[in-house]
């Protein structure tokens, strides 16, 4: 498999929008394009030959999904943050004095579901705690974890429909469960290990102890 990830540091809260594409079929998914990215998006997928063939959302939240409109590909989010999709309350815009909106999911998604990308399959798991529908999005080796986990650190509770509950189940029962080698793209941030997040995150320290 000739595999493509490219990462993009889109929008005010440099959020990480990721291009994954399979290289041999030209297909890719573009997962959480906020900010103002789609120039350069878009050139990408020039330069390597590659066809949008979804859109993918980690969760409904302005800063990961600002750009949804701006791409003619299906778009994809866990059913629990479709609502946020066109009310500027719950992603959050509001409360920048802003009002994003996105159109309308094309499909729904749940845990388990598998969206493939040329011969690349990802898996969804949802990892709820930053917002309801938190997904992250899981291959043979590597992890989409949106805001869910990052390098050094976790995704924000104190929202209303926020859990730290939810999110350190997610974390420890859900991601801690892949192999350590697996690689994290998270959705702020650099890139990092289960393994090392496991050893090395705060987080983890303090919510086992």
């Amino acid at each position: 498999m000739n595999r493509f990830i490219k990462r993009i540091v889109v929008g005010p809260l440099e959020t990480n929008c990721y291009l994954l594409g399979d290289l041999d079929s030209g297909e890719a998914a573009l997962i959480d394009p906020g900010g103002d990215g789609e120039g350069l998006i878009n050139a990408h997928l020039e330069d390597n030959g590659l066809k949008l063939k979804c859109i993918i959302n980690t969760h409904g939240h302005g800063d990961h999904i600002s750009s949804n409109r701006k791409f003619s590909a299906p778009i994809f989010i866990h059913e629990l943050d479709a609502c946020f999709l066109g009310n500027p309350v719950l992603n959050l815009s509001a409360s920048y004095g802003l009002e994003i909106t996105s159109p309308e999911a094309d499909r729904l998604l749940k845990e388990g579901d598998i969206i493939g990308i040329g011969s690349f399959k990802l898996e969804v798991l949802h990892t709820p705690g930053h917002t309801p529908g938190s997904i992250s999005l899981i291959g043979d080796d590597i992890a989409f974890t949106g805001d869910t986990l990052f390098m050094g650190g976790v995704g924000r509770t104190d929202f209303i429909y926020g859990s730290e509950k939810d999110l350190i189940y997610s974390i420890k029962n859900k991601l801690y469960e892949l192999d350590d080698s697996v690689i994290i793209y998270p959705g702020h941030g650099p890139k990092s290990t289960i393994g090392r997040e496991k050893r090395e995150n705060a987080f983890y320290n303090v919510s086992t102890a």
